[in-house]
């Protein structure tokens, strides 16, 4: 064989068993161009999946063990309404007559019947299937159980039946256009926080957005970070997607605190009060002193915690307990790994995460972990009583929310991956690709693409275990809120996957089981009565747009990104009606900032952009977006005569800035989510998507308070002109 047909041989082998496992070896670029993805990069993310690719017949030999199908799959997804057809990989020698089955469902009905009465199909002649069918089955986390005579075990499959489309709140249904502000929560400032905004402050903004007509408040992800090393703040990177930020708590409102003199004391000094005021008056929240004000009290809390409650059986440790045993070996991954990085981190302040512990607790499974669990039993459990603390002040305020009358509450923000450092790959048993990290593959503002550090869920992990870990997440995050936005909706169709070490450039796309993954989200949508928001920015590929729409779920509108080929922007009335439409978000400038180009100005001095034409291209794309946006903002109406009608000589001042808004107000979307940013004309941003050090990203405060906020004139303005003419959008 020459080498060339060797080559075009094993090329051919290669990407046959990359797609049968989900991954593409080309993709359609940013440019509209066909990018090919190089056979290294297939061959290592293969070898992720545990593929043997040592050569070409290993390969092969590997991938029949992976494509072996039992006798039943592992899951299979139902969406209402849908046949319940069963596929069973069965030989042709088989006797149908020896096989019954048996479903219990989630409530514990049991339904029985012989398999022959259920065939829909016998294809076993030609090497296919045999298809039987089953009763119409409720909503839920079915078991189906295949019993044959004369064998031990029976035959065992999830099924999983669903509804066609998510949760939307009454009063979406009905029609009404909502609005509500986004905030990256540690941004607010009150005069009795800790020096970042947190749970107590997000219940008082709750209140006032309600009493001026607002239906919701959108956060950033609340994920747990890394309570060790405090700098580690990115909201995107967490430690865990199922647990909480315990610096969100609100110390001064948990009981115990007005019950512990230790704690009232050490608050009350005068040396903790300057700190305290210091910390509130900062512009930039500075975690490591917000952290170290809040876990030199926190302690005593739980404390006196144990004394009144735990001692004495009380009904708040019986709470404690039921959270406890709810959160299971999840809560105990989390509060281990965060009491044991204390510890080390205490010792050696380079150790920021689990891939340099030392060897013997580089996993939760190993003994010296259990060992140190057993010795250190009692910050383990002060974790777990953080957790709870957090979880009853975040719960407080989305009842909170529902009593003042908003249709939804709070929503929050499911980040699409976790840190390669923390508590949730630090316990992993095979759900997460530990030996890949999630991007983006080049686009024009990134020529090198995005490499974000996130290992990805392992979609066949996902199918063998019937989605378990994929449901815990969903179930952990639809608490204590009325809406969940998705971060990067589109992963659940791909993920841009990177072998672990290299550039964003030498990627390719993984498919997952979309359909399934959207079943499952309407279903515990449904269960949680939480509505679902999807962010669906960046190139969006044909195959998921009707796929979100038909499942429900509000797409999400950046006005500045919804622009016509001749470069003018679409009216919002002509957004469609199942999305949340925007300004801004916190990957951008604020509308200030935007305005008068200071994202492109900082970016080049921290050297975002080298290529001076790029540069120079881009001041002249904003240019010529401001005068568009005038003149959209003009033809509907909504432009103060005050304003001026040349971009070039128009500034953003509180005029132009309400313009824009009342204009996205007027749209068809269902959700309008507003910066309280922009009310107060700010301009520095919160995050500046490629950097690290370059800006202090996730630090930047509100400049002012909450009460100082609200009582601005022009703000309680601003807000009721918004709420009429959602009220009018909505009659239309």
């Amino acid at each position: 064989m020459l080498p060339l047909e060797k080559a075009m041989k094993e090329n051919n082998v290669l990407h046959k068993i990359a797609e049968q496992a989900g991954l593409a070896n080309s993709y359609i670029s940013a440019w509209g161009d066909e990018a090919k993805v190089s056979d290294e990069t297939l061959t290592c993310l293969l070898a992720s999946l545990g593929y043997d690719t040592k050569n070409d017949k290993t390969l092969l030999s590997s991938s029949e063990k992976m494509q072996k199908k039992d006798v039943l799959a592992p899951v299979k997804v139902i969406r209402d309404s849908d046949p319940l057809h069963v596929e069973m990989q069965l030989g042709k020698s088989a006797r149908i007559s020896e096989f019954s089955w048996k479903v219990t469902t989630e409530e514990g009905e049991i339904l029985e019947g012989y398999l022959q009465s259920q065939v829909v199909a016998d294809e076993r002649d030609n090497g296919g299937v045999l298809l039987f069918s089953l009763p119409v089955l409720p909503w839920g986390y079915h078991t189906l159980e295949i019993i044959r005579k004369r064998r031990k075990t029976p035959y065992v499959m999830t099924l999983i039946v669903t509804p066609k489309a998510c949760f939307k709140q009454e009063a979406i249904n009905e029609g009404k256009k909502m609005w509500g502000p986004s905030v990256q929560l540690y941004t607010l400032r009150t005069s009795h926080n800790w020096g970042i905004g947190d749970f107590g402050d997000l219940k008082q903004l709750v209140g006032d957005i309600a009493n001026r007509g607002g239906d919701f408040v959108g956060l950033n992800p609340i994920h747990s970070l890394f309570p060790a090393n405090p700098e580690g703040a990115s909201p995107y990177s967490p430690s865990s997607r199922r647990w909480l930020n315990i610096l969100y708590i609100d110390v001064c409102s948990v009981p115990e605190f007005a019950l512990c003199n230790q704690a009232q004391e050490l608050v009350g000094s005068a040396e903790f009060q300057q700190r305290l005021n210091e910390a509130r008056q900062s512009h930039w929240v500075n975690y490591t002193e917000v952290s170290s004000l809040k876990m030199s009290v926190l302690p005593f809390l739980f404390e006196e915690f144990k004394a009144r409650h735990i001692d004495k059986n009380s009904a708040r440790a019986d709470a404690f307990l039921a959270f406890v045993e709810e959160g299971a070996e999840s809560l105990l991954h989390q509060a281990a790994f965060d009491a044991l990085h204390n510890k080390l981190y205490t010792q050696d302040q380079s150790i920021w995460g689990w891939p340099v512990f030392p060897s013997e607790f580089q996993h939760f499974d190993n003994k010296q972990v259990q060992q140190f669990i057993t010795d250190n039993r009692d910050q383990v459990d002060l974790y777990m009583y953080l957790q709870w603390v957090a979880f009853t002040q975040i719960n407080d305020v989305q009842q909170f929310a529902e009593g003042k009358g908003m249709d939804v509450g709070l929503y929050r923000d499911l980040a699409v991956g976790v840190a390669d450092s923390g508590s949730e790959t630090w316990a992993d048993h095979g759900n997460l690709c530990l030996d890949v990290s999630i991007g983006a593959p080049p686009d024009i503002l990134g020529p090198l693409g995005q490499n974000w550090g996130l290992p990805p869920l392992n979609p066949h992990a996902l199918k063998a275990t019937a989605y378990d870990a994929y449901i815990e997440l969903l179930r952990a995050n639809m608490k204590a809120c009325g809406a969940l936005r998705i971060d990067h909706v589109l992963g659940l169709l791909r993920l841009w996957w990177i072998p672990k070490g290299e550039d964003a450039t030498k990627g390719a796309y993984m498919y997952y089981p979309v359909e399934d993954m959207l079943s499952i989200l309407a279903l515990e949508s449904h269960r949680h009565q939480c509505s679902v928001i999807g962010e669906d920015l960046g190139t969006v590929p044909d195959e998921i747009v009707d796929l979100l729409a038909d499942a429900g779920i509000h797409s999400y509108k950046v006005f500045f990104f919804e622009t016509a080929k001749d470069g003018g922007f679409y009216s919002p009335t002509h957004y469609q009606e199942q999305s949340m439409s925007a300004l801004c978000t916190h990957d951008m400038p604020t509308l200030r900032g935007f305005w008068h180009c200071d994202d492109l100005k900082m970016g080049e001095e921290i050297g975002l952009y080298p290529d001076p034409e790029q540069l120079k291209e881009l001041f002249q794309t904003r240019a010529e977006s401001k005068q568009e946006i005038l003149n959209s903002v003009d033809f509907h109406g909504f432009l103060p005569e005050r304003v001026g009608r040349d971009a070039s000589y128009v500034p953003m001042d509180r005029h132009l800035s309400d313009a824009l808004q009342y204009h996205l107000a007027a749209g068809s979307s269902t959700l309008l989510s507003l910066q309280l940013e922009d009310w107060l004309e700010m301009d520095k941003p919160v995050n500046i998507p490629g950097t690290v050090d370059e800006y202090p990203n996730w630090r930047r405060k509100l400049s002012i308070t909450l009460d100082e906020l609200f009582n601005r004139q022009a703000v309680n303005e601003l807000t009721k002109r918004i709420t009429e003419i959602r009220a009018q959008a909505s009659r239309k």
